[in-house]
């Protein structure tokens, strides 16, 4: 591992988190290395746009380069190519916004965003992210990944983002077994108060699991205990096509249908 791209990465994972704007000194102390060399690297992410500094207080932040690497990885991703016309489908049949999302460490990147189909004002929340425990994107991914991830992600405490997020390793546990039972996941104003989330996993050729899709809306539409189970059948309905379209095989070996 080369230390000095290392150290760039960290330098770049600390202006992304709660403080956008670091100067040297706070760098070299959160990264444990001396000012110069916190500055020499700097320098060199600088003149490379990957990162900018602020004129007038002298500190750093994010540069606009990374808009490109952001666009390129979302562009190139297959899974979000195959899902755009899938979750067009999905809002239009549900009437409610849909979330595509995969896996990143220990939380899931929201790689492509369907507008709910109407006329009313919507931040689009592509490159967003959230932890996986607190989105039904997550843990409809977790549930069916390998026991050795969900061992590593169930012993790590969740973030809460609300005083609705489920923290406990086993009630958490028993989400995942859950959603493997029924083929979907979800999460109740766990992210976001007055929100909810309905997710299905999406499978690669290889049969791994590749990400998710669900719908997100409003919590007392998307519960509610009559569109709950539309709702649910649709998500998991489109996860199916999705997959088929990434090549996903049958348990039995056979290209899908499931």
């Amino acid at each position: 591992m080369v230390e000095s791209v290392k150290r760039a990465v960290r330098i770049l994972q600390e202006l992304t988190g709660a403080s956008p704007r670091l100067g040297v000194t706070d760098l070299a102390a959160r990264l444990g290395i001396s000012k110069s060399a916190v500055h020499g690297l700097l320098r060199t992410l600088e003149s490379d746009g990957l990162v900018v500094q602020d004129a007038e207080s002298g500190k750093y932040r994010l540069g606009p380069a990374l808009v490109i690497f952001g666009n390129a990885y979302l562009d190139t991703h297959e899974l979000r190519t195959r899902a755009v016309t899938w979750s067009n489908l999905l809002a239009a049949r549900t009437g409610e916004a849909v979330w595509v999302g995969v896996l990143v460490h220990d939380e899931v990147m929201v790689v492509h965003h369907a507008f709910r189909p109407e006329s009313v004002v919507q931040a689009l929340e592509t490159g967003a992210t959230l932890p996986w425990s607190a989105s039904a994107l997550g843990k409809a991914v977790v549930a069916f990944s390998s026991e050795e991830l969900q061992q590593r992600l169930l012993s790590t405490p969740p973030a809460a983002l609300t005083g609705r997020t489920i923290t406990e390793p086993a009630a958490l546990a028993a989400q995942l077994a859950r959603a493997r039972e029924v083929g979907y996941a979800l999460e109740s104003q766990e992210a976001t108060l007055g929100d909810a989330g309905i997710a299905a996993p999406v499978f690669d050729r290889t049969g791994a699991v590749a990400g998710a899709i669900g719908v997100i809306g409003p919590v007392e539409r998307l519960l509610d205990d009559e569109r709950r189970q539309s709702y649910a059948i649709a998500t998991r309905e489109t996860a199916r096509n999705l997959s088929r379209e990434l090549g996903a095989l049958r348990a039995d070996g056979r290209r899908a249908p499931f």
